[in-house]
């Protein structure tokens, strides 16, 4: 999605990001590019399990066994950013006004991060409960920014965008269906708390602001097994690929 934008010539004035979206997003704030795009595609297409998760099966085991707080620890995520970005890198250095959000344990509340240091920051947006340790900052834990704010449009609004694309990969394409099974209550449970703010916002969007929600070219369905193998980076290449392909022809669509 990042390429197609890019080579339509789209230069944000602010991006805002969640989770992982907060990482890809801090590197397109730091260089808008078609060459700092091509940068940060590189790298996912190179990234394997080992320089983001820490420890085998073994070690997996072991954390669950210890009742620990999550099956792995930060340090690898951590490295990854700091190669990026360096280790004291600031919000308020980069190219593009950029912000992230986390989800507040202490407040129960979303935090927007709008200057400070990066990679704490961008930890703190990517921090996916039970897979990696919450994240403090300041005497305050934070966990995944997906669970307050998974697409920021309200974010946007407020700060005064009049143009917005949306850059989400696959979930809210894939409406969702009543239950079959157990498992799948409380999946769905999550996915409406999860996409409400969403779509509460893109109902309410205030007249003037114009909004593009980029397809995936692979649309996720709340139930998609592929979601339990985020070791498996395998696949990483041609999700890019797809999701630049759909991306451009929607955006080539839209400027005739």
């Amino acid at each position: 999605m990042l390429r197609a934008l890019a080579e339509a010539g789209v230069r944000p004035d602010l991006v805002l990001g969640t989770s992982v979206g907060a990482f890809n997003g801090s590197v397109v704030a730091d260089d808008p590019t078609p060459a700092g795009v091509g940068r940060l595609v590189t790298l996912w297409e190179e990234i394997s399990a080992s320089d983001l998760f820490s420890g085998g099966l073994a070690h997996r085991l072991r954390n669950i066994l210890a009742f620990r707080p999550a099956i792995h620890g930060a340090g690898e995520l951590r490295t990854v950013l700091e190669h990026v970005h360096g280790a004291d890198r600031r919000i308020e250095d980069l190219g593009v006004p950029f912000q992230c959000v986390a989800a507040s344990i202490e407040r129960s509340a979303e935090h927007w991060f709008t200057g400070g240091p990066l990679v704490p920051a961008l930890m703190a947006s990517a921090s996916v409960p039970a897979l990696f340790p919450p994240v403090e900052i300041d005497g305050e834990h934070f966990y995944d920014g997906g669970l307050v704010d998974s697409v920021p449009l309200g974010r946007a609004v407020s700060l005064g965008a009049t143009v917005i694309y949306v850059l989400q990969v696959g979930r809210v394409e894939a409406p969702l269906r009543p239950p079959r099974r157990l498992h799948e209550s409380a999946l769905i449970a999550f996915e409406i708390a999860r996409r409400h703010s969403f779509a509460n916002a893109l109902e309410n969007l205030p007249d003037g602001v114009e909004i593009h929600i980029l397809p995936s070219g692979n649309p996720v369905a709340f139930d998609d097994r592929r979601q339990l193998r985020w070791r498996d980076t395998s696949e990483t290449p041609q999700l890019i690929e797809g999701a630049y392909r759909a991306a451009r022809d929607y955006l080539e669509k839209k400027n005739g």
